[in-house]
């Protein structure tokens, strides 16, 4: 007759059994959710110009010139559904060949070259001008969509070379409504709204980007946030990653010019701004769109000076 106590001893063995099988296939197990979930990569960083900027060769961009690990492509995200097997591509840059291949790359080849549709912010040369690659000189595409609220729409319809891909059917104008929601899958929406920029062509949009998991908000170039109907507080709050204008990280950044003509808020600035704010917001801040002069693209002491004070800077490459 077998004893109480061994009945109990071996129950307890195939617990130990269960529980160490669960932890050792744990990770496959988060892997494995983790390639269903919707998730954004960042495919570059820069403003306009890129990393190294054209015809600079102080030391900010020295090192970059003859470095081609230290190069920045101009900022960009790829916005990714596993479930769907689609992505869509945030801005259109002058790097525009170099990232649609860094994505190819960086997924293994998973999902269509072309993106499912392309988001563009305003009509700054770093924004937009990579659309040229759709265009019968190169790619010759049917109906990309591109996703742009009214002014943007009205200045690639009406001006050349844009207006001859509309004419050509290469891309498909789809216009947005600030604060209305596009739906892109069953897990992912964007939230188009407008921010004060130089609107010299376009209005200038921002984007919440909404996905099941996690909720981004991505502003590469607004002026100064106290000019906003919003507060940047709380709309950092409100998601769970937000990817702000760092253009200059402070007015060091721009010797020969005097402050009040740079528009952009200086990261020295935004820092202070949330200083007041706990931990856990200051983190959602992941600093964007760095001018080659801006130090936290080249300074190691600088991006660990911004990671003491709780906030974050975009890599490229990384999964968000």
């Amino acid at each position: 007759m077998r004893r109480p106590f061994s009945r109990a001893a071996n129950q307890i063995k195939r617990m130990k059994t269960i529980i160490f099988f669960y932890f050792l296939l744990l990770p496959v197990l988060l892997v494995a959710q983790s390639k269903s979930e919707p998730y954004v990569v960042v495919l570059g960083v820069a403003q306009d110009g890129g990393y190294p900027h054209t015809g600079c060769l102080k030391h900010c961009c020295a090192a970059a010139w003859d470095n081609d690990s230290l190069k920045r492509f101009v900022v960009s995200l790829a916005v990714v559904d596993p479930v769907e097997s689609k992505w869509w591509l945030f801005e259109a840059t002058p790097d525009f060949k170099q990232q649609l291949q860094y994505f190819h790359k960086l997924t293994g080849g998973k999902y269509n070259y072309l993106p499912a549709g392309i988001f563009v912010t305003h009509a700054h040369m770093g924004h937009y001008t990579g659309l040229m690659h759709l265009g019968k000189e190169v790619m010759s595409t049917r109906y990309e969509p591109v996703y742009c609220m009214p002014k943007m729409a009205a200045f690639l319809q009406s001006n050349g070379p844009w207006s001859q891909l509309v004419n050509y059917n290469n891309i498909l104008i789809r216009q947005l409504v600030a604060d209305s929601p596009v739906t892109l899958s069953p897990s992912i929406s964007v939230v188009p709204f407008i921010v004060p920029h130089r609107d010299e062509y376009s209005e200038t949009a921002g984007f919440k980007i909404v996905t099941s998991v996690k909720k981004y908000l991505f502003i590469p170039d607004i002026n100064k946030f106290e000019l906003w109907n919003r507060d940047i507080i709380e709309q950092v709050k409100a998601v769970d990653v937000a990817l702000i204008d760092a253009t200059f990280y402070d007015y060091n950044d721009l010797p020969n010019l005097h402050h009040t003509s740079v528009p952009h808020p200086i990261v020295v600035e935004t820092m202070e701004k949330f200083g007041p704010c706990d931990a856990a917001t200051r983190s959602k801040i992941h600093f964007i769109h760095f001018n080659h002069t801006n130090p936290m693209l080249w300074d190691e002491s600088v991006r660990a000076e911004v990671h003491k004070k709780g906030f974050n800077y975009a890599v490229q490459g990384e999964t968000l």
